[in-house]
């Protein structure tokens, strides 16, 4: 049987945001998020493209959560 990447659905409540980073990054952007308990969750698809939601009341620390791993990472890419 073969999987079957799918993006995640952000419904009402949520906001999200699309990091771009080396796929080997990949886990240490997850233990980043996962240290920062209950700000967010991590999607991914395998390919490095990550989706990082949040509830929207926490949108500006979702934000600053983000801007903190561009910085540690300096290539990653917000969308």
């Amino acid at each position: 049987m073969s999987k079957r990447a799918v993006t995640p659905m952000v419904g009402e409540g949520l906001v999200a945001r699309t990091l771009r980073v080396a796929a080997s990054d990949a886990i240490l952007v997850k233990a980043i998020v996962e240290a920062h308990e209950g700000v967010a969750t991590v999607f991914g698809d395998g390919s490095g493209v990550l989706t990082i939601a949040a509830p929207c009341s926490r949108e500006g620390e979702l934000d600053e959560l983000v801007a903190e791993i561009e910085g540690l990472l300096g290539r990653a890419r917000a969308t």
